[in-house]
């Protein structure tokens, strides 16, 4: 499947949050970005030209900024990732790597994770927080649930912290192929992989579920996370911005989940909600 690419040339920091979540209501899942540079994918099927343009006319005239789409084909992201991409360490305990970087010694948990189109690389903040949330947890023997798992980086973490089982969830193909693909690559045969949206979770004793998508889908689907959710279960969710936290809490709140805690990085946050 061809992405969509729309790279920015950013001016403001402040600008560049706001703007990345009205992209994510529109449907770009994946972002890189530097000092001046932003760049937002969004598999072509779902690109519609006319509310782009719409939401970037506004910060146009706000920003100065400018603007160019570029269509990127699927054989030449593998190159495009190697070219730029760069591995991640997380509390000095977790490497994100891909296939091309070498392993660090002293390291506990070496995830090596083929990017593609896929969201989960660490380099994004609700990522990251996820993953340093995770290993403050004791995942022995605990049935996980990563829903929307992108490249199931959180899945495969899970897997190695001593997870009984783990579900990988994505409804979109090319997260699903990659997420298979990165299974295999870690060895983390435990980890059962599915096509679908939350209405795909197959079981409803849970200890932990792991849902790193955006505001919306979580609000939408917090009925369904509450369900599946074992007692004393736990439910981590990122994927919006601080912001948004008295809506999540709401809707959490709606469903007996309890809020016990947050943090936060850029504007980003990570909510763990028991049950």
């Amino acid at each position: 499947m061809d992405y969509q690419a729309l790279i920015i040339d950013m001016k403001s920091g402040e600008t560049r949050d706001i703007l990345m979540a009205e992209l994510s209501e529109l449907g770009f899942d994946s972002f890189t970005e530097d000092e001046l540079v932003l760049q937002a994918f969004i598999p072509f099927p779902d690109f519609h030209e006319d509310d782009v343009n719409s939401c970037l006319e506004k910060w146009k005239r706000k920003s100065g900024f400018g603007f160019r789409l570029e269509r990127i084909r699927e054989q030449n992201w593998n190159a495009i990732w190697e070219s730029e991409y760069e591995p991640v360490i997380v509390a000095g305990k977790c490497m994100i790597r891909a296939p091309f970087h070498q392993p660090l010694l002293g390291i506990a948990y070496d995830l090596v994770i083929e990017p593609r189109m896929s969201f989960g690389t660490a380099h994004h903040e609700t990522t990251f927080l996820m993953l340093d949330a995770l290993m403050n947890e004791n995942l022995n023997g605990k049935r996980i649930l990563d829903q929307g798992c992108g490249t199931a980086v959180l899945a495969i973490l899970s897997w190695k912290m001593g997870a009984l089982a783990v579900d990988a969830i994505d409804p979109d193909q090319w997260a699903y192929d990659n997420a298979l693909d990165n299974v295999m690559k870690n060895n983390a045969d435990g980890i059962r992989v599915i096509q679908g949206d939350a209405k795909s979770i197959p079981a409803t004793d849970y200890n932990f579920i792991l849902a790193n998508i955006n505001r919306n889908i979580l609000l939408q689907d917090m009925e369904i996370y509450a369900s599946c959710l074992a007692r004393e279960g736990v439910l981590f969710l990122s994927g919006f911005y601080d912001k948004d936290l008295p809506a999540i809490r709401e809707q959490a709140q709606k469903y007996g989940l309890r809020f016990h805690q947050s943090s936060s990085k850029n504007h980003w946050i990570c909510v763990k909600f028991l049950k």
